[in-house]
């Protein structure tokens, strides 16, 4: 029975070390990034609700979602690399669906703005 542990245990220790949330530990920690080429995005050629988000950013609001002006991590490093604080996120709606959905306006602090459709796997730099 002890043996059965043993090689249990062994096994939870090896799957845990190759989970993806354990990688991205590494990673966050790392002093290495990798910078990622982002392509770039025309305000007329977003989605109707980014360009309706865009506007309340620049007005500092009222935001319709909570979480709406929370800090943004970027912590896939998706984005260039800035100290913390200086990137927000603020929600794009998704016709359709009751949740806030996938779709986010990432602002920095100098005024750059970046649209990701699918919840941070890619980004566009919003260009006027």
């Amino acid at each position: 029975m002890f043996h059965k542990i043993k090689y249990l245990l062994v096994f939870l220790a090896v799957l845990m070390v190759s989970l993806p949330g354990h990688a991205q530990r590494e990673t966050r920690e790392s002093p290495k990034r990798v910078q990622v080429a982002i392509a770039d995005i025309a305000q007329k050629d977003l989605p109707p609700e980014a360009r309706a988000t865009l506007s309340l950013i620049e007005k500092g609001g009222p935001y319709p979602y909570d979480r709406d002006g929370i800090p943004f991590g970027n912590f896939e490093k998706r984005l260039p690399a800035k100290e913390r604080g200086h990137y927000r996120e603020f929600t794009v709606k998704t016709p359709g669906v009751s949740h806030r959905g996938a779709r986010r306006i990432i602002a920095g602090t100098a005024g750059e703005r970046y649209y990701s459709d699918d919840h941070y796997n890619s980004f566009k730099r919003i260009v006027p």
